[in-house]
């Protein structure tokens, strides 16, 4: 079956181009075009797309609002942020907006295509500047104690197992599932099974989001920037 995916920009011929790049693969299919975050709300719930590709600053309301409404829904759709602008605050608003991935316009069609396989597969994408702001800022420690984007606390987490707080401290470390397994000594299988457990548990919608919770309560402090998530 084809990705549905709905591609959100105010421009015209940037819409355009984005939407062709995609339509053009087997295994997608552009189900609609929004122009503005309120008209990107809408169709995402008439269309059920399964990826949202949305731009941040637009008219009406804006990419981040946007995307906090969709990803607020029950079985939302998955949002890939794509922007211009490669700010701190677009970075850590959209991943706390619910994006699963976030990149610049100016990526190679490959990368962008590449990126709404992963966020539809239930995993997450940044691009890697977007990685080192991430990082830095907690390594800073400007993000301590900040609190996570849903309220999830202390008493959410002490409904993990040791062995869950054991691998969310490593996927906030910016390790994948094969380097979790190795690290523990386990099958890459019990992994999956921990991830989504802590990620059921939590309330959190993927391994972004697990990562900036982990940050801010300061269950583990990141690596050197470069580390991919």
């Amino acid at each position: 079956m084809s990705l549905r995916v709905l591609v959100v920009d105010d421009q015209g011929i940037v819409r355009a181009g984005f939407a062709a790049v995609i339509d053009a693969e087997e295994d997608m299919t552009v189900v609609g075009e929004a122009a503005d975050g309120a008209q990107a709300v809408r169709l995402a719930a008439e269309l059920a797309p399964d990826v949202v590709v949305m731009d941040v600053r637009m008219p009406e309301l804006d990419g981040i609002a946007a995307t906090r409404i969709i990803t607020g829904r029950e079985d939302a759709p998955r949002v890939l942020v794509l922007t211009t602008f490669d700010l701190d605050a677009y970075v850590f608003d959209a991943l706390r907006a619910g994006a699963s991935g976030f990149l610049l316009k100016d990526v190679h069609a490959d990368e962008l295509l590449h990126g709404i396989r992963v966020v539809a597969s239930g995993e997450s994408v940044l691009a890697p500047s977007a990685t080192r702001r991430l990082i830095g800022h907690y390594a800073s420690g400007a993000g301590a104690g900040a609190g996570s984007r849903d309220g999830s606390g202390p008493r959410e987490l002490g409904t993990l197992t040791g062995s869950q707080r054991n691998v969310l401290a490593l996927v906030a470390s910016g390790l994948n599932n094969a380097e979790i397994a190795e690290e523990l000594g386990v099958a890459v299988g019990t992994v999956k099974s921990h991830v989504n457990a802590l990620l059921r548990k939590l309330g959190l919608r993927d391994r972004v989001q697990a990562t900036i919770l982990a940050y801010d309560l300061g269950l583990t402090r990141p690596n050197p920037p470069g580390t991919h998530l």
